[in-house]
């Protein structure tokens, strides 16, 4: 990012957007199945529109999952429960359409069935992790203040705070930098599914008061900032009706909000052996640990892997110039000190669990859940003492 004044942009969707969803059934299925059989191979896509769900992939697994019963919760908890939205839990349609892992794959993925002995990655592929110190979450300030603000619409949705509001919604959050460092909000756009009752002016007045007030700091605003609430004037119609949702299409809102790189593969519906997932925590973990440990400002890390082949055929690092050393020796501390071998990814970031559909909605980075261990900075002591601070 250049040094002098710019203004970027990130957004943020609610559990009830479309895409999200889907990758919530996605994330379901695949937590559904990794909680008895830690040994399964799930790549499950969801696709959902006006009334109906539709899941296809490959699963290989020895145990039963009740597949359209987990769908069907999912979108209860979501919200849709009434067919007034134009989705409704418990009369949508519900198809699966399920193969196994490729063999071919699968001998590369196994242990001690492939050309090596070791459990290879499942797909080449380039991950990147990124952390910035300007949050406390050592994420960009524009991504940070998006999820919270969607997640603050789901929060006055279900508590009956704003219950006017339906499941669906985006936010976006423009913040100006100058010298590299955030400075003020000034731009919030929100928009927010409503039931047909509610004036534009009383909603308009509850969205600023009840979520944007409520989650973006005063200091932060001032008299240029501007508001934008459902700027077409009405968004009744929403969610799977409104638009059609798939797997794996908000990508840039999973990560860094458009900041660092994006390797371009998504997270939802993969088990960990997928290093399109579980390299990417990887990587945002070594990052952010990095960054927690004062070696730079910002940290973007990047890992490679080839199919079938357990060590990374590149990493790359970059410090993008707020380094206290060289990325040189930044890159010697972190391959002396993490294992990036698929294998041994899984057991340090402890990935065998039920933990994905958690993930699903308002980012997989920058969160305090217990279940998010790539987020620990458990690594910092170790990184200082190595890099000599």
């Amino acid at each position: 990012m250049s040094n002098e004044q710019f203004f970027f942009t990130s957004e943020s969707v609610t559990e009830g957007h479309p895409d999200k969803v889907a990758d919530a059934i996605s994330d379901s299925i695949l937590d559904a199945i990794i909680e008895q059989d830690k040994a399964c191979r799930v790549a499950c896509e969801t696709l959902v529109t006006t009334g109906l769900a539709f899941i296809a992939g490959e699963i290989t697994t020895d145990c039963y999952v009740d597949m359209p019963k987990v769908i069907r919760n999912t979108i209860r908890e979501i919200g849709y429960h009434s067919s007034r939205m134009g989705f409704d839990w418990q009369t949508c349609s519900v198809i699966t359409s399920i193969d196994q892992q490729s063999s071919d794959i699968a001998q590369g993925v196994n242990v001690d069935e492939g050309l090596f002995k070791d459990q290879g990655a499942g797909d080449q592929g380039l991950m990147f992790g990124f952390a910035t110190d300007e949050t406390p979450e050592l994420m960009p300030m524009s991504i940070m203040f998006a999820h919270k603000l969607c997640k603050r619409l789901a929060t006055v949705r279900k508590n009956g705070a704003l219950d006017f509001l339906r499941p669906d919604g985006k936010a976006q959050v423009t913040i100006e930098y100058k010298n590299g460092n955030p400075v003020r909000v000034d731009t919030v756009v929100i928009a927010a599914q409503h039931k047909p009752h509610i004036t534009y002016d009383e909603l308009q007045e509850a969205i600023i008061e009840e979520v944007i007030k409520k989650i973006i700091p005063k200091e932060l605003t001032d008299g240029d900032t501007q508001y934008f609430i459902n700027a077409t004037g009405k968004f009744v119609i929403g969610g799977p009706m409104g638009d059609c949702g798939v797997t794996g299409r908000k990508i840039i809102v999973d990560t860094y909000g458009g900041q660092g790189s994006h390797g371009g593969g998504c997270f939802s519906g993969k088990d960990p052996s997928k290093v399109d997932r579980s390299a990417s925590y990887m990587a945002r973990h070594i990052a952010k640990n990095v960054v927690a440990a004062g070696v730079a400002k910002k940290c973007e890390l990047q890992i490679a892997y080839a199919i079938g082949v357990a060590k990374p055929v590149s990493v790359m690092v970059d410090l993008m110039g707020t380094g206290v050393i060289s990325k040189h020796r930044v890159k010697e501390i972190i391959n002396e000190v993490f294992d990036l071998r698929p294998a041994a990814i899984i057991e340090y970031l402890d990935l065998l669990r039920p933990i994905y559909s958690k993930t699903s909605a308002y980012g997989h980075f920058g969160r305090n859940e217990p279940e998010f261990t790539w987020e620990k900075t458990n690594m910092v002591d170790v990184i200082r003492e190595k890099a000599g601070l």
